[in-house]
């Protein structure tokens, strides 16, 4: 996908009134210069969701949700970030650059995506002419509606059905392999890749079909299941299968129940289980964990009760652990011998399928129950073991009430402290405990610049590159002037934006916390303080730079410096008496 200028993105945040955006969709209440309401992405009694126009920036001090209008529009109108961009655009009468929409819009993607669209039809036509597929899925209890709500169709046997039915030309054939549909043997012949099986298509989140996955019918017919490869339109690893019709199911979705198979999802679904998805073949990614929270705030792991169901419950404790905001909750279901989540809801119908979510083992007591399996917690040496197991998988989780419940649920098992790390950039600025979100939190000279920054990124144009503080060794010195630097570069840039630049990082988390409290005074004030903070940056770069050459006099001798360096140094250590 092309990547929208960045000069682009900061004119249309300037020219979005994001308490609007989020007004509309959201009540809003003002409160100074700020607007506050209830969560719209957790549950709660009282308002901690703040919207600032001043920073084009939304923030929630108890779920940790924050971001500009266009992250709001991702997370709650569940839209792509290009439609979000084309929606804020439209109302602010801009056009998304031509050449940006005609690249995103790739004939030759686009061409992909109809092939696909054709294959799946071609499917469904064929499952009205295969008494075998639907004689399959009627003994499956697979009914008409439920077939038609995810498309269910039917390759048929041979190696060519589809490929004579749509790759009659050079170019039809190339869009056929390039979307998986084909395979090519060692001679070069290509043919249809699925074959006598029923087939599950896989939309994306704008409900484009982009893959299949195709079933047996037969116990003893080759692999079970067998899915498109990656290709251009199709990675494993980020796609669910079901959270399309999860979606079209609910305006809001209250909890995701993640399953292993194409078929649990569909009879799931068919008794009333409607917010079943499926990972593709793979273990639970990062990817697949972001998207399950961006959806819902509650997630379900249902996985088989054997050693295998237990590692797959372990790796998605990994996935999600870093994205365990407060708010969000996982939880693992593990089902009994020779039992499937198809079988089970067959049997106890969905209020016994859901009796047994309710009954579902919390992620914190999977994580501890798990580490400490084989460890004798009776024992100093046991509960050292599990406190080393424990402390770098407990600092993976964002800062917060839930990562702060952890560390001392390893301090009642062992004793011992998890030690709680801040992004190594020295803005750990955390939430002020009893003064809410404008308590003043005690800040260091780096950290305080960093914080009048995020109030007012304009303040970063009153200075020129480069920095003269930039070779002070003081933690956060590298981020600071990474922030001076991407304001000068774009002079348009918002708070939110800012903090949107650092997505992915760890210090995301903590410019977010700084960002959202509020400095007093005004921005003649801030200025103010500013300026006399860079001035003691830059006072104590030079006296840093004394040190190290009479520390190296004093080692060596005059003959250790330079010229230049002595002269350097009579200079500095003048104008540091002035």
């Amino acid at each position: 996908m092309a990547r929208i200028p960045d000069a682009f993105i900061d004119d249309l945040l300037a020219r979005t009134d994001i308490v609007e955006v989020i007004g509309n969709r959201v009540p809003l209440k003002r409160q100074g210069k700020e607007y506050s309401a209830r969560c719209p992405f957790h549950d709660e009694r009282s308002p901690s969701f703040t919207v600032s126009p001043n920073k084009q920036f939304y923030h929630c001090f108890g779920c940790g949700a924050h971001g500009t209008a266009i992250s709001f529009l991702m997370n709650y109108d569940r839209l792509e970030f290009l439609d979000a961009v084309e929606e804020l655009a439209r109302a602010a009468g801009m056009e998304v650059p031509r050449d940006t929409q005609q690249r995103n819009v790739n004939p030759d993607t686009q061409a992909t995506y109809d092939i696909l669209e054709a294959s799946a039809r071609f499917f469904r036509e064929q499952l009205g002419r295969s008494p075998q597929a639907r004689a399959y899925l009627d003994g499956r209890g697979v009914d008409a509606t439920t077939r038609e709500r995810f498309g269910i169709g039917y390759a048929p046997g041979g190696f060519n059905a589809l490929r004579d039915a749509l790759g009659g030309s050079p170019e039809k054939l190339r869009l056929l392999e390039r979307g998986g549909m084909m395979s090519r043997n060692d001679s070069g012949r290509v043919y249809d890749k699925f074959r006598d099986r029923v087939m599950f298509p896989i939309l994306d989140r704008r409900g484009r079909t982009i893959a299949f996955g195709g079933r047996v019918m037969g116990a003893d017919d080759g692999p079970k299941y067998l899915n498109s490869p990656e290709t251009p339109l199709f990675h494993k690893g980020r796609e669910l299968y079901g959270l399309w019709q999860v979606r079209q199911a609910h305006n809001t979705i209250p909890h995701i129940v993640v399953v292993e198979g194409y078929m649990d999802v569909v009879a799931l679904f068919q008794h009333g289980v409607d917010t079943a998805v499926a990972t593709l073949g793979t273990a639970t990614t990062p990817d697949h964990a972001e998207l399950l929270f961006r959806n819902a705030p509650d997630v379900y792991f249902c996985f088989d009760g054997d050693r295998a169901g237990r590692s797959a419950a372990w790796k998605a404790v990994e996935s999600v652990l870093p994205r365990m905001k407060d708010g969000r909750q996982a939880f693992f279901l593990f089902l009994p011998d020779g039992e499937d989540p198809d079988s089970l809801v067959r049997t106890e119908g969905a209020e016994g399928f859901d009796a047994r979510l309710k009954q579902a083992t919390p992620l914190s007591q999977f994580l501890f129950d798990s580490l400490s399996a084989d460890v004798n917690l009776a024992t100093l040496e046991g509960k050292g073991r599990l406190a080393e197991r424990a402390k770098p998988l407990v600092a993976q989780i964002p800062d917060g009430a839930f990562a702060d419940l952890m560390r001392q649920r390893l301090t009642e098992l062992t004793g011992v402290g998890a030690r709680a790390s801040a992004p190594d950039t020295h803005v750990p600025a955390q939430r002020a405990r009893a003064g809410g979100p404008s308590a003043p939190a005690r800040r260091s000279l780096v950290r305080g610049v960093i914080a009048l920054l995020l109030q007012s990124p304009s303040l970063a144009l009153e200075l020129l590159p480069p920095y003269r503080f930039a070779a002070l060794r003081q933690p956060g010195v590298d981020l600071l002037c990474e922030l001076l630097q991407l304001v000068y570069e774009r002079p348009e840039i918002s708070t939110g934006s800012l903090i949107e630049h650092f997505a992915g990082r760890d210090e995301q988390a903590a410019l977010q916390k700084l960002a959202s409290q509020s400095l007093p005074g005004e921005e003649a004030a801030w200025r103010t303080e500013f300026h006399e903070a860079v001035a003691r940056l830059e006072d104590q770069t030079l006296r840093q730079r004394v040190e190290e050459l009479q520390q190296r006099m004093r080692e060596g001798g005059s003959a250790a410096l330079s010229g230049p360096e002595k002269l350097e140094l009579g200079e500095a250590m003048q104008a540091l008496r002035r």
